[in-house]
Parts: structure tokens; sequence; C-alpha cells
């Protein structure tokens, strides 16, 4: 097998243990995974998320630059190792700094703070 079969079949061996809701990241149990594309990433004012079926996020929360890893179970979205950039930006709203947690319902993403309170939500955009 020629190294570049070998690296296909490695990448759908992953993929296939990711489709099985096993406890991968990004996959829960849910009929429909949140990876995707959340706010409007064309907007440099406005909060998004993009996020990546390997389990990594990104996003801005309208000011600053965000970066981490999500997981996904059952209904609940949890985020972690969230880093943000620390810029001071007038008149922005930065609620998705705040993120801790999500629930997705069809196209809306209900993003909660650590208290479990709701901060915020995001329409699937991609």
């Amino acid at each position: 097998m020629t190294r570049t079969g070998t690296i296909l079949v490695a990448a759908a061996l992953a993929l296939a243990g990711c489709a099985t809701g096993g406890g991968g990241t990004g996959y829960g149990g849910g009929s429909e995974s949140a990876a995707g594309t959340w706010g409007d990433t064309g907007e440099t004012t406005e909060p998004s998320l993009v996020l990546e079926d390997d389990g990594t996020l990104t996003g801005t929360d309208g000011c600053n630059q965000m970066n981490g890893e999500w997981t996904e179970e059952g209904d609940t979205v949890t985020f972690e190792n969230v880093a943000t950039t620390l810029m001071a930006c007038e008149d922005i709203d930065t609620w998705l700094s705040g993120l801790a947690t999500a629930t997705v319902d069809g196209s809306t993403m209900t993003v909660f703070d650590e208290s479990g309170d709701e901060i915020g939500t995001l329409p699937r955009t991609g």
C-alpha cells in the first residue's frame, strides 16, 4: 500500500470512530452534531464560533479572538480550555467570552456561562 493509501485508510478509520458517538470529541448522542459555523464570521464586531469536527473551536466575541476545545454529550456542548485575547473594544458586548456550555435546538445555539445562566444565542450559518 502506498503512503497516500495508508493515510487515507487511517483517516477513514478515525472518522468512522467519531461517527459512532463513542465518546469522541465533537459528537454526542443527538441526531445532529453541533460542528459547524455559528454566528456571522464575516462581521468582525459580531460574536461567532466555528466548531470543527476534530473538537477544536475558533471564534470571536466581537472584539477578542477565541480558541479552544469542545465536546458534545447528548444535548449539551461543553467548551474547554478556551483562551481569548484581552483587547478593549468600545460599544461591543463581549458576552460570548463567558461561554461554558451550550445547547442546540435546530439552527439555534443557546450559550450558557459557568453558573448555567443563558448569556446569548447564535444562529447556525454553516
